[in-house]
């Protein structure tokens, strides 16, 4: 009956089936000494908790010449501790009944445990393990090298399309670290020191870099003292952090280019620059890419997909960053379809929403979606986690997850009209052909 009840249990953390929240998200959050920022969401509906810590480095925080450091120590901080075991943090949460991973991003590096609520500790002390113990040593480093290698061949350079985000970036930005991706380039990791890893780790990985959120089955005043127990005692960091202040220079010219790839059909890839999230115009964009493509009746699925069939495939999304981003979109060409002809399809349905008024049908409809999408990301322990940390650490206001979805009910039908006109045009775009290899080159 135990091992049934625990299989159940880890289908419950693994598909992370939680009760949707019902009105405002309550909270706890204060600092330590240290300046660990400490984020408690409380929900006795579920035997799961979500412990999560959000480093606020990201691949923008990296220098040129030293590039995919963020995204090494995302696969190095499970290398374990002296109280740990080399390769044991898989297996000692899975053996709680528990899973975990990380993801690296241009402006963050984010770690989860999602545990049965009875190990809170565990995961605790797991999170504190390698923020205060991790081992840094040549046999994790050159095994780490291997690992991140063979990830950017799978995931980069042998998968089709798999070069999209890169080649967008790169051609985007000229001046800003957004210019490379979190992977990196791999000559750089190959270059890199085992004392310039140290450098980087005891200057990002600390309490004052970083926050702890957890989301779940918990009792506030135990947490509080769990935290102090496994966190109080870490020294803050000392050493400067790397906050670029570097402005891409406004884009003045369209930038064209063709990618030739190991792929069946052609791409194509449209990237214009926006600003940054959190702005009121970056709330306008998000709400215009779902107009555009998001579901099965939005306007260039319709158009494009459906009625004209010049693609298999449009979508657009807003690639919204802590500095400015892109307002980016992607279509997968028909068969007998060129790539000239689906762009200039894509770009029809832009100026419509340039020239044509939104019907109020259509824009209810486009905010019913918004609010859904909205409640749907708040919807689990792990999900809330990760977005009061987010919130916190990009806008300073963890109350945002209830009162964000309010910016973006703020927007008009002439929001949506008038961002187009100033952002999506000519002049400020990067167009993108992936094309098919030809013969000689595959």
């Amino acid at each position: 009956m135990k091992i049934k009840l625990l299989a159940m249990l880890l289908a419950f953390i693994t598909a992370g089936i939680v009760q949707a929240q019902q009105g405002n998200i309550k909270f706890t959050e204060y600092d330590l000494s240290n300046g660990l920022h400490v984020i408690l969401h409380q929900d006795n509906t579920t035997p799961i908790v979500a412990v999560t810590i959000l480093y606020h480095v990201g691949s923008k925080n990296e220098v040129e010449g030293r590039t995919g450091f963020t995204h090494f120590f995302e696969h190095l901080m499970f290398e374990g501790s002296p109280n740990i075991p080399r390769g044991e943090y898989f297996k000692i949460t899975q053996n709680a009944g528990g899973t975990l991973n990380a993801n690296t991003s241009q402006d963050r590096t984010f770690y989860f445990e999602l545990l049965p609520s009875n190990q809170l500790e565990l995961g605790l002390w797991l999170e504190s393990e390698r923020l205060f113990h991790l081992r840094i040593d040549s046999t994790g480093v050159e095994t780490q090298r291997a690992v991140v290698k063979e990830e950017r061949k799978q995931s980069y350079d042998n998968r089709p399309y798999g070069s999209i985000i890169e080649q967008t970036m790169s051609h985007a930005f000229k001046s800003h670290p957004y210019k490379w991706t979190p992977i990196g380039f791999p000559e750089d990791i190959n270059r890199a020191t085992l004392q310039e890893f140290k450098d980087f780790h005891d200057t990002y990985y600390v309490p004052n870099n970083a926050t702890l959120s957890i989301a779940g089955d918990i009792d506030l005043e135990t947490t509080k003292k769990l935290v102090e127990k496994y966190f109080g005692d870490i020294p803050k960091g000392t050493k400067p952090f790397y906050r670029p202040g570097i402005v891409e220079p406004p884009q003045t010219a369209e930038v064209r280019d063709t990618v030739y790839d190991n792929i069946q059909l052609p791409a194509v890839i449209v990237a214009y620059h926006m600003p940054a999230q959190g702005t009121p115009d970056s709330y306008a964009l998000s709400m215009l890419t779902t107009l555009l493509s998001g579901g099965e009746s939005s306007r260039l699925t319709k158009s494009v997909v459906d009625k004209q069939q010049k693609a298999l495939q449009v979508f657009s999304f807003p690639f919204a960053l802590e500095d400015p981003g892109l307002f980016l979109i992607f279509g997968l060409v028909n068969m007998g379809v060129t790539p000239d002809v689906l762009e200039n399809a894509v770009y029809d349905e832009i100026e419509k929403v340039k020239t044509e008024d939104i019907s109020d049908a259509e824009f209810k409809k486009l905010q019913n979606k918004t609010e859904n999408d909205f409640v749907t990301g708040n919807s689990t322990m792990a999900g809330i986690a990760e977005n009061l940390a987010n919130y916190h650490v990009y806008f300073g206001d963890a109350n945002l997850i209830n009162t964000e979805i309010d910016r973006y009910m703020k927007v008009t039908k002439d929001d949506l009209k008038r961002v187009a006109k100033q952002y999506l045009t000519k002049e400020n775009r990067v167009v993108l052909y992936y094309l098919p290899k030809p013969t000689a080159q595959n």
